[in-house]
């Protein structure tokens, strides 16, 4: 690549960055330059052919193995560039704060140049941070992407971290060069000036995007509060220039006020929630740069997929948990003696960006997007978000609800007053669901009944919502209108002061909640401001555009086509890491689970562009097979009638190495469910002998699946003969209770345990894939300690998976691809009996 392209974007008469010349080869340096540009990311630079090869890694190079980090192949940089760390003018290329993050010497544990060429470096490092053996992937390109994008993976080692280890970005998150954050660089501190918060001089007010020289900042007094602004709901995100569009958070809106080092934490209506949240958010507060500022921002508690979860805050605050939380900042109201409510938003939001410019840790910025609001939301209700909010960009920021900021949400989502509750009728003192309403919008004095909220909560949150109201019990229905005989059968009413936040699929014609399920109490919003927002299932975009969404699937259960939709959209973080990039086989029905049905591996023609075309590399010339890359092809494959989804065992971008195993346990005639079960963890205890994790699936069918995830290194036929010899030792030690080989005539009474899931074009019904079969069932993650006798294969239906993963901490397979780990590692020894048993794949 050369230099060319980097000499041709920079001014080196304004940009203290080293012009640089190439150097001679043979040197082995490597750095990692945290770099606060538009948005936070970490310049991960490899020297080769006298130049630093360079890739943006947009989150952090991450310790825990197997974990992608997408990295962004970029124009190569001097050898020079190696050592710099400052600040890069503003309108310059990549203008922002460089700060030199890791340093040391790489080692290419094969021939570097052919690896780049193909798409595949192995390395080891050697740094102050980084240690061990890393890999760069290249990504299949996705047309009209015309960037060249890499993953960054940590390969299995002694220098790797489990994911509960500290995060090395927020563990040792400043320079290794002069011991600086990023904030002090920009401000030109010195080391020895660390931890003093009180850092702005006199002269900071009139310096070039200081407080002062924002248009329409007014000198002032720090105000005690400020009511903040609100968004007004809104069918279809904005289009425009004038509109930035962030992403809509999950979780507590608060103002974060300092003053002098002193920092208190504020609720939308001025409730003052600084002992709630722990020390690390305050200190991080009072470490800005700053004396006197008042922040708008959200703290949230995230998934291991990065969108937030208001249960998960909710069951934190309730554990005294505060080592999750994250503060996204997003507005800038008061700095140093400047109120700036009248000054534009993106003058306010790049002032704020100089202050908060992580993205990690317990204090972040929330950036912006400036794309088509349809696009930005479309790709937030693929990857799992709450939604959008879009900003008027010169807009003052206004205390209260206005349509200066709109919010588009990915599924239907609100407050709702409660208004009594029902009794649990299985566990005493806890309530068994909840008695929803709104306030009419044009008479705030009535309240509006809409149904019941009978899921989302645990038996320990069910047992802590009956002592929250149980005070609040009255003897008459505080709802506008009388309810039915059988909507106030055994309600307890309430004082209508408590307010839930509910997830539901959609308003019934009678004007109640579906499918409603319970996802924490908003303490922070009064009751008086509920009412009922209107929130089609169809803002997500044209994921959801279905014909005939009426058609039933499951006329048994009476589920639609637009109901298997809206599930997908509902749990697609959940689905998506084990369909997208991956051949699929499809069970179709296109009239539903009575009719004709049939499998499908091939595209066809009409199946649209969300379904993509395959090329399995030794198929023949022409042949395709079925893929998709995002919700929009799952939601083309409901449009299809696919019911059931069974991928394979590797991706489309690693065709030959698989990544999980898949153990199926099919039980024959006369076997009874607890056998199955006892199966299923002798062959997670032998796995785990083996070193390899362990996870149990319903299969929605009749047995269990233990799947076991896969570091992708060795190949089929190394990961088959694996299989075989775990389910041939089995056999072997226990040949009354277990077979390995597909003859019905001997299964009877005993248990299958298929081991040729794992070959080469194989494939097993998908986690979280519904199947063709009476009452909607779900081919279900459990966790090992809900086995037992009264949960069976099919225990999990379409009507009971999604309030299920909204409750908090229901995922059992969370950690799965975590802990990933290479079959070559495993021990050899997967038998049972003693002296070991016969080594795993070592007969034909």
């Amino acid at each position: 690549m050369g230099l060319a392209s980097y000499r041709q974007k920079r001014d080196f008469r304004v940009t203290p960055e080293p012009a640089g010349d190439a150097a001679p080869a043979g040197g082995h340096m490597f750095v990692v330059q945290k770099h606060a540009a538009r948005r936070l990311h970490y310049d991960f630079r490899l020297e080769m052919d006298g130049v630093l090869k360079s890739w943006a890694v947009t989150r952090g190079p991450s310790l825990v193995a197997g974990t992608r980090r997408l990295a962004v192949h970029v124009e190569d940089h001097p050898l020079d560039y190696g050592g710099f760390e400052g600040v890069i003018p503003r309108g310059q290329y990549g203008g922002g704060t460089v700060e030199m993050w890791d340093r040391g010497t790489w080692t290419p544990l094969h021939d570097p140049a052919a690896g780049l060429a193909k798409g595949h470096l192995d390395f080891e490092l050697h740094g102050e941070k980084l240690r061990g053996r890393w890999h760069l992937v290249r990504m299949r390109p996705r047309k009209p992407e015309r960037r060249e994008n890499w993953l960054l993976i940590k390969g299995e080692d002694d220098a790797a971290r489990a994911a509960s280890d500290p995060d090395i970005l927020e563990e040792q998150p400043d320079s290794i060069a002069t011991g600086r954050s990023i904030a002090q660089i920009a401000a030109g501190q010195s080391a020895a000036r660390q931890g003093t918060a009180d850092t702005v001089t006199a002269d900071d007010a009139a310096a070039p995007g200081a407080p002062g020289g924002l248009p329409g900042a007014r000198a002032g007094t720090l105000p005690d509060f400020v009511a903040p602004a609100l968004a007004s709901l809104a069918r279809i995100a904005p289009r425009g220039p004038q509109w930035l569009h962030e992403i809509k958070f999950d979780g507590y809106r608060l103002l974060a006020r300092i003053d002098g080092g002193h920092v208190r934490l504020l609720t939308r209506t001025g409730l003052d929630w600084s002992d709630r949240f722990g020390p690390r958010l305050a200190a991080a507060l009072a470490a800005l740069p700053v004396r006197h500022a008042l922040i708008d921002g959200e703290l949230v508690v995230e998934r291991p997929d990065g969108a937030s979860d208001f249960s998960a805050l909710q069951a934190d605050l309730s554990a005294g948990r505060t080592d999750r939380f994250a503060f996204y900042a997003f507005d800038l109201l008061y700095l140093d003696g400047y109120d700036l409510q009248a000054a534009p938003l993106d003058a306010r939001k790049g002032l704020l960006h100089r202050l908060v410019s992580a993205e990690t840790g317990v204090l972040r910025f929330s950036a912006h997007f400036g794309a088509a609001g349809d696009a930005v939301l479309r790709q937030a209700c693929r990857l799992g978000l709450e939604g959008v909010v879009s900003k008027l960009r010169n807009a003052p920021y206004r205390p209260g609800r206005s349509r200066d900021w709109m919010k588009t949400k990915c599924r239907a989502r609100q407050e709702f007053v409660i208004g009594g509750y029902m009794p649990s009728r299985s566990a005493p003192r806890a309530i068994g669901s909840l008695v929803l309403g709104v306030h009419d919008a044009h008479d705030r004095s009535r309240l509006v009944h809409v149904g019941r909220a009978g899921t989302g909560f645990t038996a320990d949150m069910a047992r802590d919502l009956f002592r929250r109201l149980a005070p609040l019990t009255i003897p008459r229905s505080p709802f506008a209108t009388p309810l039915t005989a059988v909507e106030r059968r055994d309600i307890r009413y309430l004082r209508p002061e408590l307010v839930a936040e509910i997830a539901f699929q959609g308003w019934t014609a009678d004007g109640h909640v579906r499918q409603a399920s319970f996802r924490g109490l908003r303490e922070d919003k009064p009751a008086a401001d509920i009412i009922r927002e209107e929130t089609p299932l169809a803002s997500t975009g044209r994921a959801m555009d279905l014909t005939h969404p009426d058609r039933p699937y499951w006329p048994d259960a009476g589920i639609t086509k637009q109901d298997l939709a809206a599930y997908y959209a509902a749990i697609w973080p959940h689905i998506a890491p084990f369909i997208t990039d991956r051949p699929l086989a499809l069970l179709r029905c296109p009239t539903g689970i009575g009719g004709a049905r049939f499998f499908q591996k091939h595209p066809w023609q009409g199946a649209g562009k969300p379904v993509v075309a395959l090329h399995d590399p030794r198929a023949a010339a022409g042949e395709r097979l079925i893929g998709i890359r995002d919700l929009d092809g799952l939601i083309a494959l409901v449009q299809a009638a696919s019911l059931e989804i069974h991928p394979w065992g590797a991706t489309s971008r690693d065709w030959e190495h698989p990544d999980l195993i898949v153990m199926d346990l099919d039980p024959g005639e006369g076997v009874p469910w607890p056998a199955v079960v006892a199966a299923a963890r002798e062959v997670r205890a032998r796995l785990e002998r083996a070193g390899l994790a362990a996870f149990a699936k319903l299969s929605g069918g009749k047995g269990l699946h233990v799947v076991s995830p896969l570091a992708p290194r060795a190949d089929w036929d190394m990961v088959k003969a694996f299989a075989r010899g775990l389910a041939q030792d089995m056999a072997a030690d226990s040949p009354g209770a277990y077979v390995a080989t597909l003859s019905k005539a001997r299964r009877h009474g005993r248990i299958l345990i298929d081991y040729l899931r794992n070959q080469r074009g194989a494939t097993a019904v998908a986690p979280y894939s519904t199947r063709a079969r009476p009452g909607a069932p779900v081919a279900t993650p459990v966790a090992w300690d809900e086995l037992g006798p009264d949960i069976g294969p099919a225990h999990f239906t379409l009507g009971t998976i999604a309030a299920r993963l909204a409750a908090p901490a229901a995922d059992p397979w969370a950690a799965f691809h975590a802990a990933a780990r290479p079959l070559e590692a495993a021990r050899r020894t997967t038998g049972g009996r003693a002296g070991g048993g016969r080594a795993g794949g070592g007969r034909a």
